[in-house]
């Protein structure tokens, strides 16, 4: 049996574990693209997501459907209600947002606070469709998990510490 010579043109080098592991600014690249004049418009160059966003975009999502008070544990709230009133303090939307971001895929885990009397497995199964819709249709990666764990319930004469005014 003779051993076939391929010519290194007509196999494509393997990917080294450097180019596809994320880059270390915390982004990920979503397409490869590619260069020269040759190449159509729309496929030249990368395109780049980093982590936060999609917890933003997934926050978003999750803070729209109704039955969910908020997001975070308690003292993450109590901590990000103080923040969010510093000049130049990062907002809460990704306050209970964690996700994972590979090549083409994302995995997000939230902490949801629900309204007393709303059904937590009827809100459960709307916070998915609507976050795994978001982040699909506006990133283009793949949806893999939606793990939501119920951390509270915001019972009717709580008050939510993100509403309470700055001056009494």
């Amino acid at each position: 049996m003779a051993a076939k010579t391929v010519s290194p043109t007509t196999v494509p080098a393997p990917a080294t574990e450097q180019q596809a592991a994320e880059p270390s600014d915390g982004t990920t690249s979503l397409s490869e693209g590619r260069s020269g004049t040759q190449e159509p418009a729309a496929e030249r160059g990368q395109t780049s997501i980093a982590g936060g966003v999609v917890e933003k975009i997934a926050g978003l999502a999750a803070r729209e459907v109704p039955g969910v008070a908020a997001l975070g544990g308690s003292l993450s709230r109590t901590l990000g209600a103080v923040r969010d009133r510093v000049p130049g303090g990062r907002s809460g939307v990704t306050r209970g947002v964690k996700v994972e971001v590979g090549q083409k895929q994302t995995a997000v885990d939230l902490d949801v606070v629900v309204e007393y009397g709303v059904p937590i497995t009827d809100v459960a199964h709307e916070v998915r469709e609507n976050v795994i819709a978001a982040v699909e249709r506006m990133t283009g990666l793949e949806v893999v998990e939606v793990n939501l764990s119920i951390v509270d319930v915001r019972l009717p004469d709580e008050e939510d510490p993100d509403d309470e005014a700055r001056v009494r």
